[in-house]
């Protein structure tokens, strides 16, 4: 498959070249990467160019990063990866193989994973996995592999302050939306900062409010 990766970044510095480096296994495949930067003020434009990255630029919030990345995107494939993501060894294949049989009316995310030893971590990850299971719902930071024809047809991501990744999963649905058996290691930097409970118990407020119909933009004012 001919593949763009699309990357939304803000101050990433830090996190982009482990990033970038896990997408060298398949360089053979990878027709471009797109850093959809949303006005950082560190260095994370100029690691992106330097290893030969496509560099957008624009205003701030994932969801209009990510639809301005896969508006300059020329892949048969789109995968969708955060800047503080990276994929075990491996996926290239998984992914290989998904899109050959897949054909271009599927979707894939990885299974989430986060780089801390803390319990509280692999609380985390198993709630994650009963969120896949139960509602067809994975997160953001599991990436998402998709054929261009695909997220064509369903529109894309909507330019939304937040839940951007439900809003697209949603419309994708259960029956065309597979979790590859390759891991994608998310940085727990938030979690350790603002405490697991706490930010989970936010996550779980943002998206009972949007399933309840409250909007992306009334959800960012009161959590922000």
């Amino acid at each position: 498959m001919r593949l763009s990766v699309v990357i939304p970044a803000l101050n990433a510095e830090r996190e982009l070249p482990a990033t970038l480096a896990c997408l060298e296994e398949a360089r053979h495949a990878i027709a471009e990467i797109v850093v959809s930067d949303g006005g950082s003020s560190d260095g994370a434009r100029d690691v992106a160019k330097a290893v030969g990255c496509r560099v957008i630029v624009g205003s701030r919030g994932r969801g209009s990063q990510l639809r301005r990345g896969a508006e300059l995107a020329t892949g048969e494939w789109l995968l969708f990866l955060h800047a503080d993501t990276r994929l075990d060894a491996g996926w290239s294949a998984a992914a290989g193989r998904f899109a050959i049989d897949a054909g271009d009316n599927r979707a894939a995310a990885f299974a989430f994973a986060l780089d801390d030893d803390a319990p509280a971590a692999r609380r985390l990850e198993r709630m994650v996995r009963w969120r896949g299971r139960l509602l067809a719902l994975p997160y953001g930071d599991q990436g998402l592999l998709i054929s261009r024809a695909l997220y064509d047809r369903l529109g894309g991501y909507a330019d939304a302050p937040l839940m951007e990744d439900v809003d697209l999963v949603r419309r994708i649905g259960r029956r065309r939306l597979t979790i590859l058996p390759v891991r994608a290691v998310t940085s727990a930097a938030r979690y350790r900062r603002d405490g697991y409970l706490r930010r989970m118990v936010r996550n779980a407020l943002c998206l009972t409010l949007y399933l309840g119909g409250v909007s992306p933009a009334r959800i960012a004012r009161l959590y922000g």
